[in-house]
Parts: structure tokens; C-alpha cells; sequence
């Protein structure tokens, strides 16, 4: 079986990549920046094409031959999640490029969606929650979504929709909470400013994550929404304080130095129920 993936080099796709190859998948890998590309641990074992997604000529047949399915992770202007750009550009060209692909032939679509999608609804949100996106971001994922459900009607495709919670791990953004800190424990700095940390995430390491993806790419006959979760709900600032000890630092957190995100809620966290039953592995319900 040969996957494409697009936003190959980005977080999400170079784990996904290294986990694809363990579970014996064949890939095609796409992005922009072959530099970064053949940084990459597996670029010698992948069909890789350096393109872009979006250019207007780009020539999807050849992209979409001998592919038995997508994964596309591929997304411009993260962590931006307030920008108009998402729906006025991301979305038609991200729509107009997944459509080709499966005119093509391509019949299993992999999405990554977004825990945003699910706006400001607080506590646990399971799959079966109504979208209530609050950002430009979240509102470009959930409509992109319906775009694809409305061509399921013309196509005979599987849409795998993936809304991932937070991720951390290697690669992740460099301005992210743990990154940020890593960064200012290496420096030597003697504090770290962050937010009071009373908020409740969900967080998964990216290496569990990737196989989680990877596995629900074996599973061709399953369609829908599926969260991409730990489902167990963690602090913050309990987030911070593991890594502090991880790291045996001494560094003193400067609580409260930061405001609280007004495009998220207190506390969410996702049901990991269905993701679990359909990957096999071991979740908090």
C-alpha cells in the first residue's frame, strides 16, 4: 500500500513518515523544502517530490498515480489561528488540490483537522459534538470538512477527518509552551514567564500520535471524525513542572506573567474512545 503525504518535512508528517515505514507502508512524500527534506532520517527510503501543493499546473495525475491513499497534513501559516488567510486562501486551494486528487483516482483521504474546530465548548468533547469554531483556523478546518462530505456525494471516497489536540515532540514549533521552555533551560535562564497554567489540555507525544495515524491509514473501511488524543485531561502548569523534573532544572516558573487565550476555553480535553477502539491501542475513555 503507498501513501502520499503532503507537508512531508513539517511536525506532524516527518513522524508520521518514520511511522508509515515501520508498519511496512510504501510513501510518496511531498513538500516545498527539499533541503529540509533530505535532512530526514527516511529521505533515502521515499518516492520524495519537491512541489507545491497549491501551484495551479501542478501536475496532480502524475502525484496521484500508484496511490492507494492521502494523508494530508499540509497546511500554510501555523500558529497563526487568528489570520483570514485560512479560509480565504488555505481553504479553496487546499479544497481545489484535494479534489483533483481524487478525481485521480485517490479513493482514502487522511485529513488532520483541529481541536479548535470544537470552538469554545468546555470539558470532554467527544466526535459526536457539533463544530462551534471561534477562529479563522478552525472554521477553514470544519469547512473543508463539509466541502469534502458534499464531494463524497459525487466520488466514492473514505474521508478520515483527524482533529489532533496538542502535540509535543521533537520538531514542534519553536515558540510552543515546551519548546519555549527547553530554550530557556539551555540558556541558563534563571525563570520562565508562562500564563498561571490552571488551563486543562490534552496533550500526546507526537511519536504516539504518528503510529495512531498510521494505524487508522490501515484501516481503509473506517470514515468520519476521530480524535487524535490522549483523552486524559493535564494542567499546564503540571505540564511544565514534569518537564522541569525531566530536565532536573532549577528554573523558577513565573506564574500568571501571561493572560489567558481568549480563542480557548479553561478546560477540554477528547474523548479518546473511538480512536482507541479502532487503532487497538490504549487510551483513557
Amino acid at each position: 500500500m503507498t501513501v502520499l503525504v503532503t507537508g512531508a518535512t513539517g511536525f506532524v508528517g516527518r513522524h508520521l513518515i518514520s511511522a508509515l515505514l515501520a508498519k511496512g507502508f510504501k510513501v510518496r512524500a511531498v513538500s516545498r523544502n527539499i533541503v529540509a527534506a533530505r535532512a530526514m532520517p527516511w529521505f533515502d527510503e521515499v518516492e520524495f517530490v519537491a512541489a507545491d501543493i497549491h501551484t495551479p499546473d501542478l501536475d496532480v495525475e502524475s502525484l496521484a498515480d500508484s496511490i492507494d491513499a492521502i494523508a494530508h497534513l499540509a497546511w500554510a501559516g501555523l500558529p497563526n489561528y487568528q489570520a483570514l488567510f485560512h479560509f480565504e486562501r488555505n481553504l479553496p486551494l487546499d479544497y481545489a488540490f484535494l479534489k483533483r486528487l481524487i478525481e485521480a483516482g485517490v479513493s482514502q483521504v487522511l485529513v488532520t483537522g483541529t481541536c479548535f474546530e470544537y470552538g469554545l465548548q468546555s470539558g470532554p468533547l467527544s466526535e459526536a459534538m457539533a463544530a462551534q469554531p471561534c477562529t479563522p483556523y478552525g472554521l477553514a478546518k470544519h469547512t473543508l470538512r463539509l466541502f469534502l462530505e458534499a464531494l463524497q456525494r459525487e466520488h466514492a471516497f473514505t474521508l478520515q477527518w483527524v482533529r489532533l489536540f496538542y502535540l509535543h515532540g521533537e520538531g514542534q514549533n519553536p515558540n510552543s509552551l515546551l519548546a519555549s521552555l527547553d530554550r530557556a533551560i539551555d540558556a541558563g535562564d534563571t525563570q520562565f514567564n508562562m500564563s498561571k497554567g490552571d488551563q486543562l489540555r490534552d496533550y500526546l507525544d507526537i511519536r504516539q500520535a504518528a503510529s495512531r495515524l498510521a494505524s487508522l491509514i490501515a484501516r481503509r473501511d473506517v470514515d468520519g471524525v476521530i480524535n487524535c488524543c490522549s483523552g486524559q485531561p493535564v494542567s499546564v502548569r503540571a505540564l511544565v513542572e514534569q518537564r522541569v523534573r525531566e530536565r532536573q532544572s532549577s528554573i523558577v516558573l513565573n506564574l500568571g506573567h501571561y493572560g489567558y487565550s481568549v480563542h480557548e476555553p479553561m478546560a477540554f480535553w477528547g474523548v479518546a474512545q473511538r480512536i482507541s477502539q479502532l487503532t487497538g491501542e490504549e487510551h483513557a475513555a
